[in-house]
């Protein structure tokens, strides 16, 4: 068995919370910029920070974090009633924890709403190391969340795959060294994310038990 790791993003490749995250958006930017942004253009935003989202827009380091705040705020309290699960994800989590693989969660938000998720999913007891951005200096598509879950795992990058919904997680996968995994169910489309040339493209996570034991 050569891959003993498997690292997972959070948002759109786990838990389903592309609604929710649109909704904050769209609450958020409809205070500063109404009828300005849409939901189109909120997704070209979605697996980045959300400093770097609203960096875009604004300048001002203290607006910026304001509007983080405000984004922060309505994400937690709709949280349960907006996110959904994914077909055969907690199935497949289940079957790859069962069978000795090391698990970690490589994610772009912060530990406060990566737990809510986890829980709502039934997922948290899967995984073996979190990797937020409270713990990184630099986020994907930068290699250092996925190393530093690595590291934790005393997990070689040649024996890991990286699965995620984003090129930046594809990315941040490639730079660190392992294998990677896009998930054809990603908002941003199947198109954007071959271009990123991950080493696997599935339509279902449950297709992730036949990848650790051929790669």
């Amino acid at each position: 068995m050569l891959i003993k790791t498997v690292l997972f993003d959070l948002d759109g490749t786990l838990i389903n919370t592309n609604d929710l995250i649109i909704a904050s958006f769209l609450h958020t930017l409809d205070q500063y910029y109404p009828q300005k942004y849409t939901e189109k253009d909120i997704v070209e935003f979605i697996g980045e920070p959300l400093e770097v989202s609203f960096g875009r827009m604004e300048s001002d380091e203290a607006k910026i974090g304001e509007m983080v705040g405000v984004y922060r705020k309505h994400n937690v309290a709709m949280h349960d009633a907006l996110v959904k699960e994914y077909p055969n994800v907690l199935t497949t989590i289940e079957t790859l924890h069962s069978q000795g693989y090391k698990l970690g969660v490589v994610t772009t938000k912060r530990l406060d709403t990566v737990a809510l998720g986890l829980k709502l999913s039934k997922l948290e007891p899967y995984f073996d190391v979190v990797v937020t951005i409270d713990d990184v200096v630099h986020a994907k598509p930068d290699p250092e969340p996925v190393l530093k879950a690595l590291k934790a795992l005393n997990a070689q990058p040649s024996e890991a795959l990286m699965v995620g919904d984003s090129p930046s997680d594809i990315e941040a996968g490639k730079k660190a060294g392992t294998k990677t995994v896009a998930v054809g169910w990603s908002i941003k489309g199947a198109d954007l994310l071959r271009q990123s040339q991950p080493d696997y493209l599935i339509d279902d996570m449950k297709e992730m038990l036949e990848i650790v034991q051929t790669v």
